[in-house]
């Protein structure tokens, strides 16, 4: 199995499991071991572009932390001793991408919303410190809406303690893209309030999917504003150390809702260079 087809299907499930799973992550170059916080599937956004199936009900409806625990260090383990790869569909990953890279606070649905997020941070890391893996990352993947909430920050503490980084995602300029695009009543101004405020703390990846609607790519313009945003975070003293550009790789939510193309994406990352300064990097739809 190609690369590409590896990084198009991130499945939730991996055998018996019903919390944790690996993926071979193109952001990563490696393999990612996913928690899923959020197994009712419930998201405080209802993005045009996500590739969770909300039209069936999820057969797990909370998390059990023993049974999240347990699947994390046998995963983990499958991962570290090579044994992943002999299971299909990770038989033909590529010899570079054989290397257990992070584990990855995303899944379902909003991974901060869940309501003992700093205790499952917590437990996670123990396992990590008891693996004596302290090379890999604990990566939260996350809308920033609940930053502001004081559990929510104590468990971003913890992540910081444990080689911990965090994507936040922002791809919009304007409040009027930000509602087409992401569906949810909360603020933009909120959703950079809290970033601004996580990237004064600690240096921030900032996640950033772009996609055709209805035919037509982003508008110049509202690229432009993105780039003033992210540009307004670091004037605040915020840090970003790095952009990823990225679009749509799997199945979307919304059949209105199409992939950029390669050349496409890299005229953002350029126009974000150009007018921020930043890192950026560009991570493509179906090609590898």
């Amino acid at each position: 199995m190609s690369v590409t087809v590896l990084h198009t299907q991130h499945p939730r499930r991996f055998e018996e499991n019903r919390f944790v799973y690996p993926v071979v992550s193109r952001r990563s170059e490696g393999i990612s071991v996913g928690v899923n916080l959020n197994p009712d599937k419930i998201c405080n956004f209802d993005c045009i572009y996500c590739q969770v199936d909300r039209t069936t009900q999820s057969e797990t409806q909370f998390v059990e932390t023993q049974q999240l625990m347990a699947e994390l260090e046998d995963t983990v383990r499958l991962v570290t001793s090579g044994e992943l790869f002999d299971h299909p569909p990770f038989k033909d990953t590529p010899h570079q991408l054989r290397r257990l890279n992070d584990i990855a606070f995303s899944g379902d649905g909003e991974p901060t919303t869940y309501r003992n997020f700093d205790e499952i941070i917590a437990a996670c890391a123990e396992v990590k410190r008891r693996l004596v893996l302290d090379a890999v990352k604990m990566v939260l993947i996350t809308n920033a809406s609940m930053f502001h909430r004081p559990h929510v920050q104590r468990g971003l503490e913890i992540l910081d303690q444990n080689n911990g980084e965090i994507w936040a995602k922002l791809e919009a300029g304007t409040e009027e893209y930000f509602k087409l695009i992401d569906r949810t009543p909360i603020p933009f101004r909120q959703i950079l309030d809290n970033i601004t405020a996580a990237a004064k703390i600690r240096p921030l990846v900032i996640q950033a999917l772009f996609m055709r609607v209805h035919g037509e790519p982003p508008s110049q313009h509202e690229l432009e504003a993105f780039c003033d945003r992210l540009n307004e975070i670091t004037a605040a003293g915020g840090t970003l150390k790095l952009v990823q550009v990225y679009t749509v790789a799997r199945r979307p939510a919304e059949s209105f809702v199409a992939p950029l193309t390669d050349a496409e994406v890299d005229s953002i990352v350029d126009l974000v260079k150009q007018r921020t300064g930043l890192a950026a990097h560009a991570y493509y739809g179906s090609s590898t």
